[in-house]
């Protein structure tokens, strides 16, 4: 019945494995309730000193949740299609909070989902095949699961660049942002797996077995930092970023980059950037929890609008990559719009 999802005690530690190895570890709404109720029963277990969370296969760890199912969902009832960001959320916070080492093998695609699930562990091991992106502004959604807490915290401009464009960072990529602790080459991740959960959950043990392991290789967000920060950093709206981009194009250190972000830009929502841009500006500082009620508002009511459908007609369903975004231009977006994403649920509202 479970097989989605493997959870275990395996000596001083809780193992859980994403099991959807053919649907690159997507999360389902199952998924996420039953690992929220596994950490609500670690948390305080005193035999259990740590927890270890992969996925299955070789390709992803995690690509997200079910993107096809809140599709289909949503189309024909938003407000059951909102319970699963619901379960989702409520799961993100449990993770955030859990007292004890929590170890995220983030090997292979780390998106979306994949984030929520790892982005608030103790310890983040990427590899050589970890790709990490949240690229929900290209399906008419916004980078969600804490997306509006860690981005934010990020140096520079590294933060609005992963958030507004869904820009893919390497394992080497997210040492070099501190969104990862550890990198561990991965022909090697099996033994590093095995001698942790040999050992015990100590976070000083833990420690010590992942830096043994652990290389800092070459990160290609370094080599374009200075780019990235010019254009990126302080970033009120899109707006303020396509005069940036456009301005660009006139300099020779920056025109390729410019001008493949301006191209790019061009097929994400325009809405989507919008509510990102605003969203990733009023998380600063604010709690987690705080961040993830402010998603859920606007998720929510984004799972009644026409981008999300849209979005994911084009990419997933028809995969024509043509989306008929409305409003179809960054110029005819409606302020007041934007900021009703914004606004309280009422007895609606996540409660956490």
């Amino acid at each position: 019945m479970h097989d989605d999802i493997l959870i275990r005690r395996e000596g001083a530690w809780g193992v859980i494995t994403l099991n959807r190895p053919k649907a690159l570890n997507a999360l389902t709404e199952e998924m996420c309730a039953r690992i929220a109720d596994a950490l609500s029963q670690w948390r305080d277990a005193p035999d259990l000193e740590a927890v270890l969370i992969e996925g299955a296969g070789e390709k992803a760890f995690c690509a997200g949740g079910d993107i096809r199912w809140l599709y289909d969902t949503s189309r024909e009832d938003p407000e059951r299609a909102a319970e699963f960001f619901r379960i989702e959320y409520k799961m993100n916070s449990l993770i955030h909070h859990f007292p004890k080492p929590y170890v995220a093998l983030m090997d292979g695609f780390t998106m979306g989902g994949g984030v929520g699930v790892s982005i608030s562990a103790s310890h983040h091991v990427v590899t050589e095949r970890t790709m990490f992106a949240m690229p929900e502004t290209g399906i008419g959604l916004i980078p969600d699961v804490g997306g509006s807490w860690f981005l934010p915290r990020l140096d520079g401009g590294l933060g609005f660049y992963m958030g507004l464009m869904g820009a893919r960072a390497s394992g080497a990529d997210c040492l070099y942002a501190k969104i990862a602790t550890h990198f561990i080459a991965g022909d090697a991740l099996a033994g590093v797996r095995e001698k942790l959960l040999a050992g015990s959950g100590a976070r000083e043990t833990i420690d010590a077995v992942l830096t043994e392991a652990a290389s800092t290789p070459e990160s290609q967000f370094e080599k374009d930092r200075q780019v990235i920060d010019a254009l990126f950093e302080d970033t009120p709206d899109i707006a303020s970023l396509v005069t940036k981009l456009e301005a660009a194009k006139d300099k020779a250190d920056m025109q390729d980059f410019a001008e493949k972000q301006l191209k790019f830009l061009s097929r994400l929502s325009p809405s989507s950037l919008a509510i990102s841009c605003a969203l990733l500006n009023r998380a600063k500082g604010k709690a987690f929890d705080d961040c993830l009620r402010m998603e859920f508002r606007i998720t929510k009511r984004l799972l009644e609008g026409s981008d999300f459908h849209e979005g994911v007609r084009a990419l997933i369903i028809d995969k024509d990559k043509s989306p008929k975004w409305e409003p179809a231009n960054l110029n005819d977006i409606n302020p007041e719009k934007i900021e009703s994403f914004f606004a309280p649920l009422g007895r609606e509202e996540l409660n956490l």
